[in-house]
């Protein structure tokens, strides 16, 4: 337990048997200029922000809000403390506001289910607005007393069409992976976080060997299927908090990082050397999604339907293969083509004197 827990248990339980001196509908808890692109307005709405975690947990337990919002960036090392404090505390809906790279903890702590003394009750990828999270609650805008300091009642109905839109430019609708948009944005934060922490990202790219073969020959809602098959194989293999998406065609990429240390509480994360090899769980992973792939059974295929899918890749990473985004995927691309050209169904590793992975124990 934190150093802060007795104290705060003990002041927790005082604030919640005083009476209730506000109806405010949201607390928000963290830096909030960092998520919200209207925090400058927080003033116009019903709301209380709270930058300690001790002020925060003492005014939800004192007073009835409806939603409490937390900016999982100023939460490092203490997310699932606090988390396990509101429940304790609150009947209020928990938010999460998370950045981009924060997303995979975000979904794994909603997805617990609201019976975990950890788990949130959803979240949201910042930046985001006040006038969403005011109708977050069901009911609406007027709910959750929505309503701004000139009497204007915010149409929460907006927000949603924007989720919406957000959630149609991040995401392939096919396979329902995200897209090239998101996965460049999501490398570029996980990078800077890498620089800051000292860890390191491993990019996968691949695509499916004679794939233009299926299309042809089976007609394309079968390469649909393939393309859909290969996106569930590839996410079953991979762990939590990396991130799979499609490039466009037959084309897909994987984002392996170090796995966030917010997801565990006082969990000493191990800091790789930027200067050992490639990371060998990326490997076995690679390795596993060639196993069931190779043995993928696609029925639309007919009675030689299963074992017939290969896939060509080629794995980079930082720092040593690039710094940026777009020299990883350059240089993870030109290990896929040099894989393609040596006969495909295989996986290169950049700058690596054994290339292919099936020659590493």
């Amino acid at each position: 337990m934190h150093c802060w827990g007795k104290r705060l248990m003990d002041r927790t339980r005082h604030s919640a048997s005083s009476p209730s001196a506000s109806s405010r509908a949201l607390l928000l808890v963290g830096d909030i200029g960092t998520a919200l692109l209207d925090a400058t307005r927080a003033g116009r709405y019903s709301c209380d922000v709270r930058t300690h975690v001790l002020e925060a947990i003492e005014a939800a337990a004192r007073h009835d809000y409806r939603a409490i919002a937390l900016v999982m960036a100023s939460l490092s090392g203490q997310l699932n403390a606090v988390l396990k404090a509101l429940r304790r505390c609150t009947g209020a809906r928990l938010i999460l506001l998370a950045q981009m790279y924060e997303e995979p903890i975000a979904r794994a702590l909603v997805e617990a289910g609201t019976e975990a003394a950890g788990a949130a009750d959803e979240y949201r990828l910042c930046p985001t607005t006040l006038a969403g999270l005011c109708g977050a609650e069901p009911g609406g805008a007027q709910a959750m007393g929505q309503t701004g300091a000139d009497g204007t009642c915010i149409d929460a109905a907006l927000e949603t069409r924007i989720r919406h839109l957000e959630r149609l430019a991040t995401t392939d609708d096919l396979t329902g992976l995200k897209n090239r948009r998101y996965l460049w944005e999501f490398g570029r934060q996980v990078l800077d976080r890498a620089r800051q922490n000292g860890g390191r990202v491993t990019l996968l790219v691949f695509d499916i060997d004679n794939f233009k073969h299926y299309n042809d020959v089976y007609g394309h809602p079968t390469g649909d299927e393939i393309l859909r098959q290969a996106a569930i194989l590839m996410q079953r293999c991979c762990r939590a908090h990396d991130v799979v998406g499609r490039i466009g065609g037959d084309e897909f990429a994987v984002v392996f990082w170090d796995e966030p240390h917010e997801s565990g509480d006082d969990v000493e994360v191990d800091r790789r050397k930027p200067q050992t090899d490639h990371p060998k769980e990326v490997i076995c992973i690679a390795k596993r999604f060639q196993k069931e792939f190779g043995n993928a059974e696609l029925h639309l295929l007919g009675p030689e339907g299963q074992g017939v899918l290969t896939f060509s890749g080629g794995l980079a990473g930082f720092p040593h293969d690039g710094a940026t985004v777009q020299e990883l995927f350059e240089r993870a691309d030109a290990a896929l083509l040099e894989a393609k050209r040596s006969g495909k169904n295989r996986v290169y590793l950049v700058g690596e004197p054994t290339n292919n992975i099936a020659d590493i124990p």
